[in-house]
């Protein structure tokens, strides 16, 4: 029995094709065959096949283990790098809460002595 995951996005599917798409020109760049590379990464060659074409099933590990049999493995270091929302957001929360400013005191109704005359004082 397998796992029904829930559906992507289209835009985010479209992007998992083409990470599996620029995967598969590295690995055409370099001449290395689907075995090679399968076999260096510690994965089947079916495996390979669904991380080029953007199974979104496929581990990341697996993508990262691709992309380091093909010395690309800095790529991953800019995945979530520039977070513009999150920075944003951040900023909006960390606003100084502003107090309100202090009242004057008011002097009270029973203040009219003195404030040396008072008699509970240095007795």
């Amino acid at each position: 029995m397998s796992k029904t995951s829930p559906p992507l996005l289209p835009r985010l599917a479209r992007l998992l094709e083409r990470i599996g798409g620029n995967l598969k020109l590295a690995r055409l760049r370099r001449k290395y065959s689907a075995e090679t590379v399968a076999q260096r990464a510690g994965i089947s060659r079916k495996t390979l096949y669904r991380a080029e074409q953007g199974d979104p099933a496929v581990a990341l590990g697996i993508y990262a283990r691709v992309l380091q049999v093909l010395r690309l493995e800095q790529d991953l270091a800019s995945l979530a790098a520039d977070d513009d929302l999150g920075r944003k957001l951040q900023d909006a929360a960390l606003t100084p809460r502003q107090r309100a400013p202090r009242r004057k005191a008011t002097p009270s109704p029973n203040s009219d002595a003195e404030p040396g005359n008072n008699a509970s004082e240095g007795a």
